[in-house]
């Protein structure tokens, strides 16, 4: 992977040089959090992590990158010397990869001088937005296939090699079996798969020859394409003949339909198959599926059993960005007194949770989730008492997890980067894979519905919403008086 510097909103770096001349570079904390959940959905799969922390590792700036900035004319020579030899130093501390989120709550915490957080602002929120947002995409897809196959088939509409990368990346955390873009299978080791296109029927004489040709080149994995003329005439015909020729050599086969009625189709073709005597081959369908679609077809009970799905996840479909955010929560006084900070909004709820926080996830005695609690960071949850929950922006609004209903309470927040360096080795994709599925396992199906999904609760601490209280009316009353 290379990464370079430059990989920043241009005003980040004017911010920076203007930190750096004017000797104003003081400890700070950001936060990194989102404020709805896309698809109009009751959660969020937390992704990119661990592409971003090796961005973070690799990033600097080459002698061409100082190059560019001199020829814009806008950099002093002593901040691009700086840039040179410029490396992150700080800390980061984040949920696990993998983990099921909700807005408002801090998924990264970001503790680094001023320059140092500000730079990277631009390449954590480009990262995390992205591939949460397919990453959720396709945890919504696997859960509307109760257990059906999705495989990623978005390479050639994904926006550009990057995203197209980064989708799969993201799609097989979400829950994805396979990709078919060959060099995600590469990198990240994720199973790719594909089986034929139109042209490849097109390019023979007849059909029956096509699918003859492809399975005895590919006998362990032959799924012909049915719909390139009559899909319930000589499609399903000809890969009948071709599916008893493979039964009698001991193998199956499988059928793929990319056009029509799915639902009509697919179960006239499996009374075919079966009346055929090939139960064993399964019905394989694309054309350009959503989470509502596949939803649908199998709450319908439709027999299909694989699902390619291409542009609605690796676009994002409906919601094209995830709206995430990083703002500054404290910052260090030149006495090395630390001060939270606040961003003050018109309305309470638009206002950002100030200090160094933490983020606790109740549980009851089955490790079912019950709700999240946001804190500042030095308080500890108190097991054997009451813990009252205010909500995040009505003021009046709280209620009370009581002892008897919660088993534990665990800080989500931990260190994931010192000095600039991870502290622990990338997990592999299959274990974060696996986190998103024991992860979504704790929620009752009311918060992961498709449609009015249950809201979540997340709250903040008696302690912390006393100190948001306080900074609003403090700055409230700081522009009457201005």
């Amino acid at each position: 992977m290379t990464v370079s510097a430059l990989s920043t909103d241009f005003y980040e770096l004017t911010m920076m040089q203007g930190y750096y001349l004017s000797k104003n570079n003081p400890s700070v904390v950001f936060d990194m959090f989102y404020r709805t959940n896309p698809f109009e959905g009751g959660f969020v799969v937390f992704a990119g992590l661990n592409d971003l922390l090796k961005r973070i590792e690799l990033f600097t700036f080459s002698k061409g990158d100082i190059e560019y900035l001199r020829s814009l004319r806008r950099f002093d020579e002593s901040f691009l010397a700086y840039l040179a030899d410029f490396r992150f130093s700080g800390t980061i501390h984040a949920l696990e990869e993998g983990t099921i989120v909700f807005p408002g709550e801090p998924l990264i915490r970001v503790e680094a001088s001023m320059m140092e957080a500000q730079v990277i602002e631009g390449m954590l929120l480009n990262t995390i937005n992205y591939q949460s947002l397919i990453a959720t995409k396709a945890a919504r897809m696997f859960q509307a296939a109760d257990g059906g196959q999705i495989m990623e088939f978005g390479l050639r509409r994904a926006q550009g090699p990057d995203g197209a990368i980064s989708a799969s990346r993201a799609a097989f955390i979400g829950g994805c079996s396979a990709t078919s873009n060959t060099l995600a299978g590469k990198v990240f080791g994720i199973p790719v798969a594909g089986t034929m296109a139109h042209s490849w029927v097109m390019s023979f004489e007849d059909e029956l020859e096509s699918f003859r040709a492809f399975a005895d080149i590919y006998p362990d994995h032959t799924i012909l394409l049915i719909d390139t003329y009559d899909t319930l005439g000589s499609g399903i015909e000809n890969a009948i003949t071709v599916g008893r020729e493979m039964k009698a050599r001991g193998k199956s086969i499988g059928v793929r339909i990319d056009s029509g009625d799915l639902s009509y189709l697919s179960r006239e073709i499996r009374k075919k198959l079966d009346d055929a005597g090939l139960p064993d081959c399964k019905i394989y369908v694309s054309n350009d599926l959503t989470e509502e679609i596949i939803e649908t077809l199998v709450n319908d009970k439709v027999p299909i059993d694989s699902w390619g799905v291409g542009t609605h996840l690796v676009t994002g479909g409906s919601q094209s960005s995830l709206n995430g955010v990083y703002k500054l929560a404290a910052r260090q006084l030149h006495d090395g007194t630390w001060v939270p900070t606040m961003k003050i909004s018109n309305s309470f709820e638009k206002a950002t949770n100030p200090g160094k926080k933490q983020l606790w996830r109740f549980t009851d005695a089955n490790g079912s989730a019950l709700a999240d609690l946001i804190t500042l960071d030095h308080e500890r949850i108190d097991l054997d008492s009451d813990v009252v929950c205010y909500h995040p922006s009505n003021e009046a609004d709280f209620f009370t997890m009581k002892r008897t209903k919660f088993a534990s309470a665990r800080a989500m927040l931990g260190c994931v980067m010192e000095g600039g360096q991870r502290v622990s080795p990338a997990p592999k994709l299959p274990k974060i894979r696996a986190h998103v599925a024991e992860c979504l396992a704790t929620f009752h199906d009311s918060y992961k519905r498709m449609m009015n999904p249950h809201i979540y609760k997340v709250s903040l601490s008696k302690e912390l919403k006393t100190l948001k209280t306080q900074l609003a009316i403090e700055g409230r009353k700081r522009l009457n008086r201005d």
